[in-house]
This record gives C-alpha cells, sequence and structure tokens, in this order.
C-alpha cells in the first residue's frame, strides 16, 4: 500500500504536487473543470495543514516548446476561485527561471504557487533527471495525484521521485482502492463491460479480465470482429481484420474459463456514418451486406440489463456504439441507465464511458468514474504505473 499525504508531515514544508489540469478549452476559456475540482481534496488537505503548495501540470501537446495556446494561466484564474484565495502564477516559457525559483523559496505556509505547463520543456516527456532535479529543487516533498498521467514515466511524474520523498494524494489514493479492489477483490459476480472501436485496442485488457470475471460483455465497434469469428457477415460494420483469429480465441477462453461472454444479438443498422442515415434493426447473425452497425441493438439491451441486474461488481470501459450522434445513442445510454439503478459498485473506466456517463446525466449515480482513460487501462491490463510505482510504499 502507497503512502498518501496523510503519512507525511507537511507543516511549513515546500510541497510539490503534480496534478492533472489537462482540462478542455474554447477561446481560452475553460469548458469543464472536473479535473481541476478533482484535485482540490489534496490541496485543500496541504493547506489546512500549513504546507506551501507548489502545483504543477501538463496542458494539452505543445511539443516541448513554449506555446501561450497551452498556458496554465485560464487554470490559475479557476483555482484562485475554487480555492478563494490568491494562486501565484508566473508565465516562465522555461517553467523555472530565477523569479519562480525566488518565489517559490518565499512562499509561506497556506500560499500556492502553480508553475507554467510542464510540457514546455522538451525534456519531461523524456523523463530527463535534470529537469526532474530541477523540478524537485523547488520543494522538499512530492505529492502525485495526477491518475491521468500515472502511466507515462515523465520527469513531474516520476523522475521528480528520485530526489524527494514522495507520496500519493487522496485521487490516486482513491483510484487505486476502487480499481485494485475490483479486480484483486471483487464482490461476485463480477461484470465487465468492453467497448470502443478496435479489439487490438483492448486485448491485454480483455485477456487480463478473463482471468478474474464472470462476465464478460462486448459492444461497441469492437464486436463485429468478434461477430465476425463466429462466421457471421457483418456487412460494412467496422472490423478489425488483424484480430479476427485473436478474437475467436478469447471466446474459446471465456468458454474454458466459465467466464460468460455476451456478444450483440442484434444491432441498430445505418447505410453510412451518420446520424440521418439509420435502417433499422437486424439479428447479428444477418446484418445486410450493404449496412453497417452502428449500436446494439434492443433484445441486446435486455439481455445485457439482465446480466448486469445480477453482478455486484461492475466495471466499464467503451460504449456500445456511436452515443455522440443521437440515432445510436440507446445502446450506450440503456447500459448507463443499468449501471446507474444497480446496487453494484460500478466503475467507470474513464474516456468515452465516463463522457457517455456525463451526456446522460447519470455520473453522479455511479460509484467511481476514474480520471484517467489511458492509465486506467493500463492499470486493468495488470500493467506497473511508473507514476504509482515511485511512491513510498507504507
Amino acid at each position: 500500500m502507497k503512502k498518501t499525504v496523510r503519512d507525511i508531515d507537511v507543516r511549513g514544508k515546500r510541497v510539490l504536487v503534480r496534478c492533472d489540469f489537462n482540462v478542455p478549452q474554447k477561446d481560452g476559456m475553460i469548458t469543464d473543470d472536473t479535473r481541476i475540482t478533482a484535485a482540490l481534496p489534496t490541496i485543500n488537505y496541504l493547506l489546512e495543514n500549513g504546507a506551501k503548495v507548489i502545483l504543477m501540470s501538463h496542458l494539452g501537446r505543445p511539443e516541448g516548446q513554449a506555446d501561450v495556446k497551452y498556458t496554465l494561466r485560464p487554470v490559475a484564474d479557476r483555482l484562485c476561485r475554487l480555492l478563494n484565495r490568491e494562486v501565484i502564477f508566473i508565465s516562465a516559457d522555461t517553467v523555472i527561471n530565477d523569479e519562480v525559483r525566488k518565489k517559490a523559496e518565499a512562499l509561506r505556509s497556506g500560499e500556492v504557487l502553480l508553475l507554467e505547463n510542464v510540457r514546455f520543456r522538451r525534456e519531461e516527456t523524456k523523463n530527463d533527471p535534470g529537469f526532474s532535479k530541477e523540478l524537485s529543487s523547488l520543494g522538499e516533498i512530492f505529492v502525485n495525484d495526477a491518475f491521468g498521467t500515472a502511466h507515462r514515466a515523465h520527469s513531474s511524474t516520476a523522475g521528480i521521485a528520485d530526489y524527494l520523498p514522495a507520496v500519493s494524494g487522496f485521487l490516486i489514493e482513491k483510484e487505486l482502492a476502487f480499481l485494485g479492489n475490483a479486480v484483486e477483490k471483487p464482490e461476485r459476480p463480477f461484470a465487465a463491460i468492453m467497448g470502443g472501436a478496435k479489439v487490438g485496442d483492448k486485448i491485454p485488457v480483455i485477456e487480463n479480465l478473463l482471468k478474474k470475471v464472470d462476465i464478460l460483455i462486448i459492444g461497441g465497434g469492437m464486436a463485429y470482429t468478434f461477430l465476425r469469428a463466429k462466421g457471421y457477415e457483418i456487412g460494412q460494420s467496422i472490423l478489425d481484420a488483424e484480430n479476427i483469429e485473436l478474437a475467436g480465441q478469447f471466446i474459446k477462453k471465456a468458454e474454458q474459463k466459465g467466464v460468460k461472454l455476451m456478444l450483440p444479438v442484434d444491432v441498430v443498422c445505418a447505410s453510412d456514418f451518420a446520424d440521418d442515415k439509420k435502417v433499422g434493426v437486424f439479428a447479428a447473425d444477418a446484418i445486410p451486406a450493404e449496412l453497417q452497425g452502428l449500436d446494439i441493438g434492443p433484445e441486446t439491451v435486455q439481455a445485457y440489463r439482465a446480466e448486469l441486474a445480477k453482478a455486484k461488481t461492475i466495471i466499464w470501459n467503451g460504449p456500445m456504439g456511436v452515443f455522440e450522434m443521437k440515432s445510436y445513442e440507446e445502446g450506450t445510454k440503456a447500459i448507463a441507465e443499468a449501471l446507474a439503478e444497480s446496487a453494484a459498485v460500478t466503475i467507470i473506466g474513464g474516456g468515452d464511458s465516463a463522457a457517455a456517463c456525463a451526456q446522460f446525466g447519470l455520473s453522479d449515480r455511479m460509484t467511481h468514474i476514474s480520471t484517467g482513460g489511458g492509465a486506467s487501462l493500463e492499470f486493468l491490463e495488470g500493467k506497473v504505473l511508473p507514476g504509482i510505482a515511485c511512491l513510498e510504499e507504507k
């Protein structure tokens, strides 16, 4: 078990906190501050306990160069309002300069300094020891609370831990508790719902989950590769041709392990990938040659919901169809509603599934929504995440 901010004395110390402030913006205005608010419990705890707080994050992909489009100034402004206190921000193209060092050194307990986008420095994504040491020189303790980047071995997520005592914030603690318990100590029956476009994107996750789950539900674009592996004609539906054989092996492996693997029995088809091209519902083994499946059908929804009603732990990663288009949102919406109504522990693996829950107004009815799409996937694969491996053990 990893140490958290509770396990270390922060009073009077300069504490460097890696947050995930990679928030969506339009015309320089933040459109969704969920990732900022997710960091507040850790920041407030540190402030209440007399720490001098230095925050750092990336935003977008500035490719190792200072770019005003990716400045963290709007984040500093939003933090001022959310924390109800001044947030010192210095727009340094090099992230750290003499002014930043002086401000960090002069910080008093209860004050907050936000560094400029760490990806303005090319060394950040290379996990360059020089930049890691430069960052560490600003503080006395490192707190990682950026689960969304914990799968990246970067200077501000992992390298810095070579030079400072390193613990987790409350957000990472929460992610590890929910995802870790779900995978290692789930209350059963344990169901996993996997969607998204390609089987290839989720191969390691499916392989790992087949060792652990009781029910594996497949939807989204990847379902058509599984249907093809069963010998069905899938028309113009998306196909991960390289992985047809592997999908067939997964079907056999599930049978051997006693895992109930569920595939669509009917699909909503369209003549083209467009909202106004919906044709109708067809059996999964009778998709017309000229049509493509863009959502699971009503019989599939009914079957999936019935199975999910039995589950005590549910992990969901990936939509059931093209939910961004009104004509093909029903399958994803129905699954989201099934989880919202369930008494099970429901864990949403970030990314599109989290976006779908938000779209349908169901986010607050899930037990846990992961803040890290890529990180949660790699965690479910059983991979070691560098930004977590570097933290001290209790």
